[in-house]
């Protein structure tokens, strides 16, 4: 009779078991178990774990005028995974139940069930998101246990108590354990899994995202998409991918790139939903993808809103071949996608917006020519249009070339060779007005001459150094630019033999204080602030000066490839 309990509870346990698996693929039970369920949730879970138990009287099996049965198992789940509320409702639904069907064992059995539904939501309070199988097992077994000592402490005749306890105890202590253990560990395995593959999704997710960033930063259009739509495409297993503007396709890769061509209009009213909405759509069928040829492999699609601005300028599309084939995994990926294409777009707007402040500031140094420096100029060519006309020619054509490669040079990179012509046309202009008191040498090796660096970097220097090192001083000067790559980094160094620096105002452009405060001029200022703009922590501008001595500014700039933040234009 025993061995025959033991069957009998198994059949049971295997069918709760079998709800078990179909209750965890809910929606419902994962937010249950994330402690995300509302009211009206939970109340609908005391009404189906109350009803698992209910089911588990009914298929008790009669012996000695009480029933060997698994009622517990869906009161004890319901309290374990719902919390106490869950479990003592659903003990008070499924017991009252049992109270009903009569029976020397019933009101004892019906108090039982209230009881275990609290104890049960007692530890799945204490252990949330930690019910392993083997402490459910020691908990189920132990909840039994306790009913069977209510059994024995109301139920009348004792003597009938105690043989009923004696023969049934041991099988439902032992099966109605395991059946919980396995109820939890089923929908545990079942909420891990979905972890496990969000997991995989978003890590997939931010791969695609980082290979896009770079080709999100230009903005969405038909490139940019093709180049998207074909990285999506070739890192998922979906069908076909899509990327839209408002009005057309941008790009389709994937099946049925045929006929779903770039450039023609979008047809899909789920597109257009997706579009006016800012929500996502789902094309579950090949009729709803609106696709007019007959023989087109995309049968099921989801529609992804790129938002911009507060406003929709695109979509995303992914395709199944199989209608209805849109896995709420796929959902998932899909909005995650669309949320960090979302978020591309925004940076791309804000590093263009800044590239065009970086631009206008650079615009505003070429416009801010020292006027002195265009005044003493001038004044040099005209004393020389009295005395050596030709001489005077020559400054002109000089000062001509040193304009336009000043309104030329700010906003591109250019070669150091480039640069040396510019500086050499402004040192044409200054070595006339100051004669013999000026003497500049270069020392520059070849390497170092197709080396590209920012334009307009090293003329404003060679001007600090006449302007504060060489022009208060009334003996001749020299200036000496010497360059050279050193480590894959051009090094190069503007030094002069000038009055020098104080260490006050040394001191003050160390701890940051604006140069122009300092008496070093807004050029000077301007070319540090750019290699910082450019190339972050990877440049270097340093100044090292004696007063009396004279001053050397070295800077360290990396290739141009590893500029930063900033897009030069050619």
């Amino acid at each position: 009779m025993l061995w025959e309990l033991f069957k009998d509870l198994s059949l049971n346990i295997s069918l709760i078991v079998t709800l078990a698996y179909l209750m965890s693929r809910t929606k419902l039970f994962r937010r249950m178990l994330r402690g995300k369920a509302n009211l009206q949730e939970k109340l609908f879970l005391v009404l189906l774990f109350g009803g698992i138990g209910i089911a588990g009287t009914y298929t008790g099996i009669d012996f000695k005028g009480a029933l060997a049965n698994s009622r517990v198992i869906g009161v004890a789940v319901g309290g374990l995974l719902g919390g106490p509320l869950v479990g003592i409702a659903a003990g008070l639904l499924a017991g009252g139940h049992r109270m009903l069907l009569g029976g020397f064992t019933a009101l004892a059995c019906g108090i039982a069930t209230v009881v275990e539904g609290a104890i049960a939501g007692y530890f799945g309070r204490k252990f949330p998101g930690n019910l392993t199988g083997k402490r459910s097992l020691l908990i189920g077994m132990g909840i039994e246990v306790v009913q069977m000592l209510i059994i024995l402490l109301i139920a009348r005749p004792f003597t009938a108590a105690w043989d009923l306890v004696k023969d049934i105890g041991l099988p439902m202590i032992i099966m109605n354990g395991i059946g919980i253990s396995i109820f939890v560990t089923v929908v545990k395995g079942s909420l891990e899994e979905e972890d496990r593959i969000g997991a995989v999704q978003a890590q997939k997710a931010l791969y695609i995202a980082n290979l896009t960033l770079p080709i999100l930063r230009l903005g969405l259009n038909k490139v940019t998409a093709s180049r998207v739509a074909k990285i999506i495409y070739e890192q998922t297993d979906v069908a076909a991918v899509a990327l839209t503007d408002r009005e057309h396709i941008l790009a389709h890769v994937g099946k049925g790139s045929d006929h779903h061509e770039a450039g023609r209009a979008i047809r899909t009213q789920a597109t257009h939903e997706a579009l006016d909405s800012g929500e996502l759509k789902l094309a579950a069928t090949q009729l709803e993808i609106g696709c007019n040829q007959p023989n087109c492999p995309l049968s099921s699609a989801l529609v992804v809103p790129l938002h911009f601005q507060q406003s929709v300028v695109g979509t995303l599309k992914i395709y199944r071949e199989r209608a209805l084939g849109i896995s709420p995994v796929d959902w998932e990926f899909g909005a995650g996608l669309g949320m960090l294409f979302s978020t591309q777009l925004e940076l791309a707007n804000l590093e263009a917006r800044a590239r065009l402040v970086n631009r206008a500031e650079l615009k505003a140094l070429q416009a801010q020519v020292n006027p002195h420096f265009l005044f003493n100029a001038l004044n040099t060519v005209a004393s020389f249009c009295r005395t050596d006309s030709e001489k005077a020619r020559h400054l002109i054509l000089q000062l001509g070339d040193f304009f336009r490669k000043n309104l030329k040079s700010g906003d591109k990179f250019v070669t150091l060779r480039e640069e040396r012509e510019h500086i050499r046309a402004y040192l044409a202009i200054e070595q006339a007005r100051f004669s013999e008191r000026l003497c500049v040498r270069e020392e520059i090796t070849d390497d170092a001459l197709n080396w590209r660096l920012p334009g307009l970097t090293l003329q404003p220097l060679v001007e600090n150094a006449i302007k504060h090192g060489i022009y208060p001083m009334s003996t001749p000067g020299e200036i000496l630019i010497s360059a050279g790559v050193e480590e894959e980094i051009l090094v190069v160094r503007i030094s002069d033999n000038g009055v020098g620096i104080s260490a006050e105002k040394l001191n003050s452009i160390h701890d940051g204080v604006e140069f122009s405060t300092s008496g070093l001029g807004i050029g000077l200022q301007n070319v540090a602030q750019r290699l910082q703009i450019l190339y972050g922590e990877r440049a270097d501008f340093v100044i090292e000066s004696t007063e009396g001595t004279g001053t050397v500014i070295t800077l360290r700039i990396p290739p141009a490839a590893v500029a930063e933040r900033f897009e030069m234009i050619e």
